[in-house]
């Protein structure tokens, strides 16, 4: 099994890493500006989503030709990752990685999100920015907030009854619950859209935009379902395709961060920007499959520290970040694919573990 590498010089646990300053982070940025690698690709950008659009067309025409005959479940699994594309390419332009113009990035994800994926926009930008403000700070990104699952031993404390339990169990259920991931995605996006708190958040134009581009996903994919196959067919075929959705999305979401450093107040304002970023993210080898697989979000370390950073040039900015960390004596986290999820089970075992010694 591969195992992880760090760059490290000289070897020195996190504790012992000096202040951060502005400085540290400065010098990297000079160097990525140089090189261009923060200026856009709208060319690749248009060249992927439009060959990601023509395999969205080719599986709704599969759906039509062959939707009467159970075959057409084979289609599922290809819809599902032309759907995960479609969730990173919205995440691209969440972070203005394809544009640089506010108003274009927010039109290419209002149609990937909201439109394709029945996902609102407003609701993720609000919390993916704080997770990347704050990474695996327990208290302040949402990724790592306390709900079914938990990531310290501290939130599993007193947790009893169906959450104990989950708590206790938690590593061994953690894909099988990525299945929900897709449509937990949009029960929590229409909530956030047509919930009282929405327009504290966001102008009544915008929300009523968002509003009708969600009700028109589902009524376009519950429209297509039932069209091009009969009822039985259509809801076994959206299981599988919500279901995969999830499944690929967490496994390109649960390598990057799940049993790295988990900052407090106090380590947190001291590491500042390039630690708070690079010592608690992971990221994961591998070549142009990987990349395509986890949609650049294996170069977690890169994109956190320059999150408008076009995908395609964060590999090439890989080299820069580690020997900079190295200079720094900052930890720069790297592993394998399988390796990465073993980390992250373990440490979600590892959580649960005060709880079965109590069981």
């Amino acid at each position: 099994m591969p195992q992880a590498t760090a760059t490290l010089a000289p070897p020195a646990p996190v504790e012992g890493a000096r202040r951060s300053t502005g400085s540290d982070f400065a010098p990297l940025l000079r160097q990525v500006k140089e090189q261009g690698l923060l200026e856009r690709r709208t060319g690749w950008y248009t060249r992927g989503i439009t060959v990601n659009l023509l395999g969205l067309a080719a599986v709704i025409t599969g759906m039509t030709l062959i939707g009467g005959s159970w075959w057409v479940l084979l289609l599922a699994p290809l819809l599902a990752v032309v759907s995960a594309r479609t969730a990173f390419f919205g995440h691209d332009a969440g972070h203005a990685q394809i544009t640089g113009a506010r108003r274009g990035s927010r039109v290419i994800q209002l149609i990937h999100a909201n439109v394709l994926l029945g996902m609102s926009q407003e609701w993720w930008n609000d919390k993916h920015n704080r997770h990347h403000a704050n990474p695996n700070h327990t208290d302040k990104d949402p990724d790592v907030a306390a709900e079914v699952l938990v990531f310290t031993q501290k939130q599993a404390k007193g947790r009893a009854g169906i959450r104990g339990w989950l708590t206790r169990h938690q590593a061994w259920l953690f894909f099988p619950l990525t299945t929900l991931e897709g449509i937990a995605l949009k029960v929590y996006g229409f909530q956030a859209v047509f919930s009282k708190e929405a327009g504290a958040r966001q102008p009544r134009r915008e929300r009523a935009l968002e509003g009708l581009l969600l009700l028109a996903h589902v009524g376009a994919y519950v429209t297509l379902l039932l069209t091009t196959m009969p009822l039985g067919h259509a809801v076994v075929f959206a299981l599988v395709h919500q279901m995969l959705l999830g499944l690929h999305l967490g496994m390109a979401f649960a390598p990057n961060h799940k049993g790295m450093e988990v900052p407090d107040e106090q380590s947190g304002e001291r590491w500042g920007h390039l630690r708070r970023q690079v010592l608690t993210s992971r990221n994961i080898r591998g070549g142009l499959v990987t990349d395509w697989f986890l949609g650049g979000l294996n170069y977690q370390i890169e994109h956190h520290l320059f999150p408008s950073m076009p995908r395609p040039h964060l590999r090439l900015a890989q080299p820069l970040v580690r020997a900079h960390c190295r200079s720094l004596a900052v930890m720069y986290t790297e592993t394998g694919l399988v390796d990465s999820y073993r980390q992250a089970l373990t440490h979600l075992h590892k959580v649960g573990e005060p709880l079965r010694a109590d069981a």
